[in-house]
C-alpha cells in the first residue's frame, strides 16, 4: 500500500478533511511551513518535500495544496497526484488572477480582508450549513496572514505550464474560486463547490479510495 501525503488548501487545514474516512489508507497530513522572504512556490515545494520520507508516494492536494503537490511531483518521483478543487497549471486558473499577478496588484489587498467570514465568503466557498459557516470562521481566525498573503501572490504568479503525470483531478461544477470551465477534470462532483471536502465528502472519499488502488 502506498503512503499518502495530504496538503490542505490555502487558509484551511486538515479539519476540512474530517468528514472523509480514509479507513485503512496510510495517510499523513503535511502542515504548512513558514515561507522565506520573497520565496517562490518552487523553492517552497523543495523545502516542504523534505517532509516526505517514503518512496513513490501518492500526493493529495486541495486547492492551493494541489498546486503545491504539482510542484513537488516535479522534484520527487510520485505514484500519482490527486487534485481536489485545484489547478494543474497556470492556465487553469482564472485569467483575472494572472492579471493581478502580472500587474502586481495582489500586494494592494489589505491582509485583514483574509480574516473575514461573511455572506460573500460563504457564497464563494459554497458554504451550505451553519456548521460549515462556523468551521470556515474558525479556520480563517487561525490563518496566518503573512502566509496567506504570500500564497495568494504565488497563486497569481504561478509559472507552471505542464500537466503532472498520473494525475486524478476531482472538481465541483459549482466551484466559484476555480471555475470548472477552465479545468480539464476526470471526476466531476455535481453541485460541488470549493468546500466540497466538507459537504460532498462521501463522493470524494469513494473516488480517493478507487484512485489510490489503481
Amino acid at each position: 500500500m502506498s503512503k499518502i501525503y495530504v496538503f490542505s488548501g490555502l487558509g484551511v487545514d486538515k479539519r476540512v478533511f474530517d468528514n472523509i474516512n480514509f479507513e485503512t489508507l496510510d495517510v499523513e497530513f503535511i502542515d504548512w511551513i513558514k515561507p522565506l522572504e520573497n520565496e517562490s512556490l518552487e523553492n517552497y515545494a523543495l523545502r516542504i518535500s523534505k517532509k516526505i520520507n517514503y518512496v513513490n508516494p501518492i500526493l493529495i492536494g486541495l486547492s492551493f495544496g494541489g498546486m503545491l503537490a504539482v510542484e513537488i511531483s516535479k522534484i520527487i518521483k510520485v505514484k500519482k497526484v490527486i487534485l481536489i478543487a485545484s489547478a494543474k497549471n497556470k492556465f487553469e486558473l482564472p485569467f483575472v488572477y494572472r492579471l493581478f499577478g502580472k500587474l502586481n496588484l495582489i500586494k494592494l489587498i489589505p491582509k485583514k480582508i483574509f480574516k473575514q467570514q461573511n455572506s460573500l465568503t460563504n457564497w464563494i466557498f459554497g458554504i451550505e450549513t451553519d456548521s460549515e459557516k462556523q468551521l470556515l470562521k474558525e479556520i480563517l481566525q487561525d490563518t496566518d496572514l503573512d502566509f496567506f498573503s504570500w500564497a495568494i501572490n504565488e497563486i497569481a504568479n504561478w509559472k507552471n505550464e505542464a500537466y503532472p503525470e498520473n494525475y486524478f483531478h476531482i472538481h465541483g461544477n459549482k466551484d466559484r474560486i476555480i471555475p470548472i470551465k477552465n479545468v480539464k477534470v476526470g471526476f466531476v462532483i455535481e453541485n460541488g463547490g470549493h468546500f466540497m471536502t466538507v459537504n460532498k465528502a462521501e463522493e470524494i472519499e469513494n473516488i480517493i479510495k478507487k484512485a489510490s488502488q489503481i
